[in-house]
């Protein structure tokens, strides 16, 4: 219900965002994404899905539980393909992969631990870009904060890049884990903290350089501005839990980018929920119907 409220409040606002654009506009923008574009973004979503179940590798390799690449690979790939669409991610997500890992012996303790720990390698993919982003180009905040100096934006970016290292040094030093009832939770290895910092990255990365690269050349801000502005609106599509983003990411992009045309704007993010939302997520209802009708196999 939050996530419908989220959508409905997203649409209307982005309704007072274009009320001037037509559909014949959105059309002609969408025709002319040139082919090159539509590889270059392909090429970025493979790579962002790549990463992701890098996600599902690193919290089994924390867990120290053996599951064949193949089965990691394809179960992150549903996890986030459905989760993405239909909204309250972690919710859905733990699902998903509750029923994959339970058939190869995991526990629902370690299940839950291999959940927080994705969620966490996100997190901490979105903390290291977003202090990156306003180091190298502050000028980012000051597209949804009017009053904010160049100086309290880069402020805010060392903060968070601190607050990243302060998190490797405690993996350095092994800092004692904190115990709650059953659960134990423990710093990882530095080996394993160092592939969060690229893996986690990466992802985002990959997502973000879908709508860079639908973008049309004319007045496109560079990479920097897209994965700053991307960042904020897909970590808001997540904390919303609307179904898909819809209507959150539109609004921020619509907002962050001025200097475009909306009808571009659009056709870009029309590209994105093709290739990173639509697409995975039509080739995820296959791979969940024959998973259970295998398990139906079995049993019987």
């Amino acid at each position: 219900m939050v996530g419908l409220a989220v959508v409905a409040v997203s649409v209307w606002l982005l309704y007072k965002e274009l009320r001037g654009l037509s559909l014949e506009d959105l059309g002609d923008s969408f025709s002319a994404i040139p082919l090159h574009a539509w590889l270059l973004s392909s090429a970025s979503a493979l790579i962002a899905y790549a990463a992701l179940a890098g996600y599902d590798a690193l919290a089994l390799m924390h867990l120290r539980r053996r599951v064949e690449w193949l089965f990691i690979s394809v179960t992150s790939f549903t996890t986030y393909a459905i989760s993405h669409n239909l909204g309250a991610s972690v919710l859905s997500g733990s699902l998903i992969r509750y029923r994959a890992y339970s058939s190869k012996g995991l526990t629902g303790i370690e299940i839950g631990q291999l959940v927080a720990f994705c969620s966490f390698t996100f997190a901490l993919g979105t903390i290291v870009l977003t202090g990156i982003t306003l180091v190298v180009d502050p000028s980012i905040a000051t597209r949804f904060i009017d009053d904010i100096s160049l100086q309290a934006a880069r402020g805010l970016g060392v903060l968070a890049l601190l607050a990243v290292a302060a998190y490797v040094y405690g993996s350095w030093k092994q800092f004692r884990p904190l115990v709650i009832g059953p659960v134990t939770i423990c710093y990882p290895s530095l080996k394993t903290v160092c592939l969060q910092l690229i893996i986690g990255p990466l992802e985002l990365l990959g997502a973000a350089a879908i709508i860079y690269f639908a973008l049309p050349a004319d007045g496109n801000p560079g990479y920097f501005p897209v994965l700053g502005i991307f960042l904020m609106s897909f970590s808001a599509a997540l904390l919303s839990t609307a179904p898909g983003g819809l209507g959150v990411l539109e609004l921020f992009f619509v907002s962050g980018l001025p200097e475009m045309q909306s009808s571009d704007v659009l056709a870009a993010l029309i590209v994105f929920r093709l290739l990173y939302l639509i697409i995975p997520f039509a080739v995820s209802l296959v791979v969940v119907l024959a998973f259970e009708r295998n398990l139906l196999r079995q049993r019987a």
